[in-house]
């Protein structure tokens, strides 16, 4: 699992933060290269069910994942809120589907508390840690290797 990385403050961590079926995810802003509006994508015939397509974003063609599928949960909702967060990891650049952007986070790298040992222990590496919020739900924050590996797997299960 890669090391989450630090701001200009040696003990502190900048997350984008988003909506996916009701619950906060995010992603380290080092892996975010921009969040846009939604734009309906173009299909790929024979595509893995997770990538709805490709959309033609500044001269290049960026594969659209559904982060609520890819999770596990329900599609993200078709609402004026959505958004595409476009990421790279391991060098390949890939568009999320969520409900919404919300902000970005600062915090402090103490915050940051590791996954419940039970999701680990039985395999789920999709979450990275967890920020814990007074009186609200904690946010997750996510593993794009795993949510790569994800997409990567639900296409040879395709194939069968």
């Amino acid at each position: 699992m890669a090391e989450l990385k630090m701001s200009f403050e040696e003990n502190e961590i900048q997350l984008g933060c988003f909506e996916v079926g009701g619950n906060i995810y995010a992603i380290e802003v080092s892996q975010i290269r921009e969040i846009v509006r939604w734009i309906e994508p173009t299909p790929l015939p024979k595509a893995p069910a997770l990538i709805q397509g490709v959309v033609d974003l500044r001269d290049a063609l960026i594969p659209i994942v559904d982060l609520g599928l890819a999770l596990g949960g329900e599609a993200a909702k078709e609402v004026g809120t959505s958004r595409i967060v476009i990421v790279d990891i391991d060098d390949m650049v890939l568009g999320l589907r969520v409900d919404n952007a919300t902000e970005v986070m600062v915090t402090s790298v103490q915050s940051l508390e590791t996954a419940p040992a039970l999701a680990t222990h039985s395999g789920y590496d999709a979450i990275r840690g967890a920020i814990r919020r007074a009186g609200e739900s904690p946010v997750m924050v996510l593993s794009l290797e795993d949510i790569l590996e994800t997409v990567f797997r639900s296409a040879i299960g395709d194939q069968g």
